[in-house]
């Protein structure tokens, strides 16, 4: 164990033998954070709550593709070695559904509790590059602005966040055309390496500084430095996925109208699952629920999408009701329009839309489609 004087609060690379993570993780426990890790449930790889190493997908990897998702055996005892699963972390910070209060028929009046648990404290473990830069979106879009979300502040605020390099790029990632991988910047307490033998751990903040005099370390050899920018490398060069982002924005802004649109609308069924696993996607819709005498009654916060009809009903309709209508919406918002509200992409480049779309549509082909014929549509309409 290393004197903690030593270890300067952000930029130093220490030497963990893998055992270690179990005891990193029980000082975590010690600390009062509820740890959510990768684990393998139902046939995916899924974020949940993690006692120990043996919890982890040890030895596992992912075949992604279109519609596609399989996990098979490693050659090895790799601990982190996939890519994305089904679950992004935002489940954690903005659930699928919370209750914001209750309300009960109190004499001539109504009592209104308001939720009175307090925020878990979570610590993520196994938090990709570009899961990082979601969380960063996130807190754009819940405390960026004037009005910032109390919820997703209270559970962001008490966040310890250990995130791990990925040294397998998944069948549909392209991260490394959005710039947002595959090396995780700034931003978590803790970023881990892994080699064949041990972990790299890199120090992000004072309080992961903190945590790592605890766990018995040593500094980082010049041949762990060397393997990790190996590692990192060979993952950019082998993304399953690529995506020109030249001029994005521009391109889909002035191709509204393009054909592509009617033809990717004849394909897509408005599931939603796009929206549902995209790691920033953000929209909710407010439901009171009651019950049958009228006595008393939840309002909750629950996920939307804008695939759904009801999404855009106004005055009596919904304004968006075409596929062709909903799906450009979705796209041009996440690549275009979304820099106009946050400054940034809203797409990080995980492939999970890719992955987890039933009939297998694929954004980054979709956008080749249109910035192929892009020229040539412009032409005519002059």
């Amino acid at each position: 164990m290393a004197d903690p004087e030593v270890r300067t609060p952000t930029g130093s690379l220490w030497r963990m033998e893998k055992a270690q993570l179990q005891t990193l993780m029980e000082k975590l426990t010690q600390q009062g954070y509820t740890i959510i890790g990768p684990r393998i449930q139902e046939g995916a790889i899924v974020y949940d709550e993690v006692h120990r190493i043996s919890d982890l997908p040890i030895g596992w990897t992912d075949e992604q593709d279109g519609g596609s998702y399989r996990l098979k055996r490693r050659g090895d005892e790799a601990f982190f070695g996939y890519a994305v699963g089904p679950h992004s972390w935002k489940r954690f910070l903005h659930p699928p559904v919370f209750s914001l209060g209750r309300t009960r028929r109190n004499g001539q009046g109504f009592e209104w509790t308001p939720p009175a648990d307090p925020p878990p404290r979570y610590a993520f473990l196994g938090v990709r590059a570009c899961e990082l830069h979601a969380i960063a979106i996130l807190d754009r879009v819940f405390m960026g602005g004037p009005y910032v979300d109390p919820v997703y502040r209270a559970r962001r605020e008490a966040l310890f966040l250990i995130a791990v390099q990925c040294t397998t790029a998944g069948g549909t990632c392209f991260c490394a055309s959005m710039g947002t991988g595959p090396k995780a910047p700034p931003g978590a307490d803790l970023i881990l390496t892994e080699l064949p033998d041990a972990f790299v751990v890199e120090i992000g903040t004072e309080r992961g500084a903190a945590l790592m005099a605890e766990i018995p370390c040593t500094p980082a050899t010049e041949a762990d430095r060397a393997a990790v920018e190996a590692h990192l490398e060979e993952t950019a060069r082998s993304m399953g996925r690529q995506l020109d982002t030249a001029d994005l924005p521009a391109l889909l802004y002035r191709n509204l109208e393009h054909p592509r649109w009617e033809e990717v609308a004849q394909r897509c069924l408005t599931c939603g699952n796009c929206t549902m696993v995209c790691p920033t996607c953000f929209c909710f819709t407010v439901e009171d629920l009651s019950d049958l005498a009228g006595t008393q009654a939840e309002r909750v916060r629950r996920w939307d999408s804008c695939f759904t009809t009801a999404f855009t009903y106004t005055a009596g309709r919904p304004i968006r009701q075409s596929a062709k209508a909903r799906y450009r919406q979705w796209l041009t918002h996440k690549l275009a329009s979304w820099w106009d509200q946050f400054g940034t992409s809203g797409c990080v480049g995980c492939g999970r839309c890719i992955t987890w779309c039933p009939v297998g549509i694929d954004l980054t082909e979709e956008v080749r489609a249109i910035r192929e014929t892009d020229g040539a549509l412009a032409g005519e309409r002059r």
